[in-house]
């Protein structure tokens, strides 16, 4: 029987994929990750500091409600599901390696940038440090809970949409390493979300309602800015030095802002500025920290260009095709033309303009469900 490593989260996703996993005849290992900033009740109980070591984690709400990733409460869900399924549960404390990933969030953020942690952490962390583990223990596979599927009925692996196409995570996997397909299982893609959690009902596993995780786990306190700024000042960064006009697009004046770090593209609501009529961020601008506004239709783009590619099928620089293009998580894929450029860099040319293309995020393209490859818009 294989071995297989499986990333629980303490969600009904990763439990049923244990489940699953099972039944398929695999040997499963549970392994949850600690990871992110915790709120203040994941730290301290009634009795004091909450114990770190593997298999001594309390149970503890968040304060702040969310639905996370990385709380104690998680932790004891996982591993109650874990026993309740009889097979081995650790928790690996990943809280350094981490860190990272909120650099790298902070650090995007004051460059005017939007960025996407959820990719970087399941290319840097889930499908990078869960690999290591997996070698450390001889397992054959690693597996999660993610809404899509590994198709190897061809030459060699392919990364394909989940079925249920509201819950689809394919875009977030898009920078998994091409060689470590092979090893990968996704066993809850085959499935729509509704039989996932009544399958969880069905062996009584006590998660089969549990909301799904909706928000960034390690911005506790809602405000990505605030966290923005904490995170810059422990990095000695320089905090308060990102405040700027408010400008339109003809470049008249009409308000200041505290810091850009405050703004994505696209952005409607909260510009701390009434025009008369509706505006949007179109523009951030690090070097002059320019807040740009403009009308709806000044977000509309028709080709982008991206850097830090990353493909799973064979491409050759100079090459063009045909493709599906989505430059958000939740965005519609759309029909687009390809172009495979020198120094790790791709561009897409949409058939029609697409709205709020934001640098710092991914642009992913697919052929049919097949995960061609993407990477971060420029």
């Amino acid at each position: 029987m294989p071995l297989v490593v499986l990333a629980m989260s303490g969600g009904v996703d990763s439990s049923v994929a244990a489940h699953l996993l099972l039944e398929a005849g695999h040997q499963v290992i549970g392994v949850f990750m600690r990871h992110g900033e915790q709120s203040p009740a994941v730290c301290s109980t009634d009795e004091g500091p909450a114990p770190t070591g593997v298999g001594s984690l309390p149970i503890v709400n968040r304060l702040d409600h969310k639905q996370g990733c990385c709380t104690a409460a998680d932790a004891e869900d996982a591993r109650r599901v874990s026993d309740r399924l009889g097979i081995p549960f650790y928790a690996l404390d990943l809280n350094e390696e981490f860190g990272q990933i909120m650099d790298y969030f902070a650090a995007e953020y004051a460059r005017g940038r939007t960025p996407n942690p959820c990719v970087q952490c399941n290319n840097w962390i889930k499908f990078g440090k869960l690999f290591d583990y997996a070698d450390s223990v001889g397992a054959k596979y690693v597996a999660t809970g993610h809404y899509a599927r590994i198709d190897s009925s061809g030459d060699e692996p392919a990364l394909l949409r989940g079925i249920d196409q509201a819950k689809d995570q394919s875009y977030v996997l898009f920078g998994i390493k091409r060689r470590d397909l092979s090893r990968m299982l996704l066993p809850v893609g085959g499935f729509e979300k509704p039989k996932i959690r009544e399958l969880a009902a069905g062996i009584g596993l006590n998660v089969a309602e549990k909301k799904d995780s909706q928000e960034i786990c390690f911005v506790t306190s809602g405000r990505y800015d605030q966290f923005v700024r904490r995170r810059l000042e422990q990095n000695n960064s320089d905090a308060g030095g990102r405040a700027g006009e408010l400008v339109t697009t003809d470049g008249r004046v009409v308000g200041r802002h505290n810091g850009i770090e405050g703004f994505t593209v696209g952005q409607r609501k909260g510009l701390g500025v009434a025009l008369g009529e509706r505006a949007f961020v179109v523009r951030i601008e690090p070097d002059t920290n320019r807040v740009v506004l403009g009308d709806r239709a000044a977000l509309d783009s028709t080709q982008l260009t991206a850097s830090g590619a990353n493909w799973l099928v064979d491409v050759t620089p100079g090459e063009q095709r045909r493709c599906l293009a989505q430059i958000r998580y939740n965005a519609k894929p759309a029909l687009a033309e390809l172009t495979v450029l020198a120094d790790n860099k791709l561009s897409v040319r949409f058939e029609t303009p697409q709205f709020g293309v934001a640098p710092g995020q991914a642009v992913v393209c697919f052929e049919g469900e097949r995960v061609l490859g993407g990477g971060w818009i420029e």
